[in-house]
């Protein structure tokens, strides 16, 4: 059985443990005051849904950009030719140009998002299986297949994330910086938490959002109370 530092046991102190916090506000605050990594920690949300994700029509998934973004700089690769290629690179793509096919299939990925043209899906669609385990494959549903990439490299640069529930039907996601202000933080919690709510799929039954917990990336788990979050929309 695994044993926590002191450090950790410290920040777990101020866990409120009998029941979850009725302020995502609160919660963020608890979360900012127990971190204690020596570097500046991602901060976590954790969902657990009511859905059946073996069943195609309860998989939760969609895209969210964050008001104030992750606070992690976002390295962006674009697999299109001619004047798409002057239009991403002029957006701020890191890498621009069809070379880089070869060069994943030689076994580079050191890139965060990639972005293709609906045209060269035919040479992306090589790469299923080099980037689909690693959950970088271009999407038409996470909007990573288009033609507009100047807008798409913008909102992934700004902060746009995607999401999908996992096969145990939970739902993970950074939503910021320890140093983020809680204001910050809440903006983007609750931009989060609102795409997720708008994403329930029409064939889950019964309670949407069973848990929601927030924590930075070393420290102890902080539960918001889920009623929150199961009415329509979010708060």
């Amino acid at each position: 059985m695994s044993k926590h530092g002191k450090r950790y046991l410290k920040a777990a102190s101020v866990v409120r443990r009998d029941a979850p916090l009725e302020d995502p506000k609160a919660a963020l605050e608890v979360v900012k005051t127990g971190a204690y990594a020596k570097f500046d920690e991602s901060v976590e949300i954790a969902v657990r849904l009511g859905v059946d994700p073996r069943h195609a029509d309860q998989v939760v998934r969609g895209t969210v950009v964050l008001p104030h973004g992750t606070g992690k700089v976002t390295r962006v690769l674009v697999l299109a030719q001619g004047e798409k290629e002057k239009e991403a690179e002029e957006a701020g793509a890191d890498f621009v140009g069809l070379s880089f096919v070869q060069k994943i299939k030689d076994g580079w990925t050191d890139f965060d998002v990639a972005v293709a043209t609906p045209d060269v899906m035919g040479q992306v669609g090589q790469l299923g299986r080099i980037l689909g385990p690693r959950g970088l494959m271009p999407s038409p549903k996470a909007g990573t297949v288009t033609f507009d990439v100047a807008r798409a490299v913008r909102e992934i640069k700004a902060g746009k994330i995607e999401f999908r529930v996992d096969k145990t039907g939970n739902l993970h996601a950074a939503i910021g910086r320890v140093s983020f202000t809680v204001e910050n933080l809440t903006a983007n919690l609750d931009a989060f938490m609102d795409t997720v709510v708008r994403a329930k799929p029409s064939a889950s039954k019964g309670t949407y959002i069973r848990s929601v917990t927030v924590s930075s990336t070393m420290g102890p788990g902080i539960r918001i109370d889920p009623n929150l979050y199961r009415r329509t929309g979010a708060r």
